[in-house]
């Protein structure tokens, strides 16, 4: 086996980070200049560079033109992924009770004739016959999708977009121990859940924010209690 020695610049961005994780400089703080980092680091300055540039990358830092390098964070971001692998069902379901009960009333207040019908078109293949969870659970997440996409906030969309698709598999593992699935095993439709869909449309379709709040948070939150 060759061993490979990690490059400097990597080396540097990582005693850099310590240094900021330890608390040497505050959010917000100017750091020492390349000069002078690259006599504390015994490095060359090119090497405080790229060292700098990787950190900017990845959250922590930034250069601002004629003013030096700052602290942005004060530790990298956990990556979205490692998260979403680590976290159970009840916290991704309370995630989307945040993003999706401000999406629907923000649908209901913004959503165009055409985005209206998109709901409506999702809507009635979330209630067509299913022969599977699988295909259930991907008919009742485009509805989802189509009332974020109508509150017209490409930040909520990119929420929705990050988390909901990669918990596929943990959603049709919810549906199948949930008392009262959306769906049973055979693929029949709970009316009752689907019910609650058409009221949400209905409130989206009258412009009533309040109640298009209140039916997405209320769905969202029954069915995290059925997981108690």
């Amino acid at each position: 086996m060759i061993v490979r020695r990690e490059p400097l610049a990597d080396q540097a961005a990582e005693v850099l980070l310590a240094r900021v994780r330890s608390g040497e400089w505050q959010l917000g703080e100017r750091l020492p200049g390349e000069t002078t980092l690259a006599v504390q680091l015994e490095v060359g300055r090119s090497t405080v560079r790229e060292a700098i540039r990787q950190l900017a990358g990845r959250g922590v830092l930034t250069s601002r033109q004629g003013a030096g390098v700052f602290v942005t964070a004060l530790d990298v971001p956990e990556d979205w992924d490692a998260v979403l692998r680590r976290v159970d069902i009840v916290a991704v379901i309370e995630a989307r009770v945040a993003i999706e009960s401000e999406a629907a009333a923000l649908a209901a207040e913004r959503r165009t004739p055409v985005q209206l019908r998109a709901i409506r078109r999702a809507l009635d293949l979330r209630g067509a016959p299913s022969p599977s969870l699988e295909q259930h659970v991907d008919a009742d997440t485009a509805f989802h999708r189509s009332v974020v996409s109508a509150a017209h906030n490409p930040i909520l969309i990119e929420l929705f977009d990050g988390f909901v698709p990669r918990l596929r598999h943990a959603m049709v593992d919810m549906l199948r121990l949930r008392p009262n699935p959306a769906r049973d095993s055979e693929g029949h439709l709970d009316q009752a859940d689907h019910d609650a869909h058409v009221r949400l449309y209905d409130a989206i379709a009258a412009h009533d924010t309040a109640a298009a709040a209140e039916l997405s948070r209320a769905h969202l939150l029954s069915l995290k209690e059925s997981l108690r």
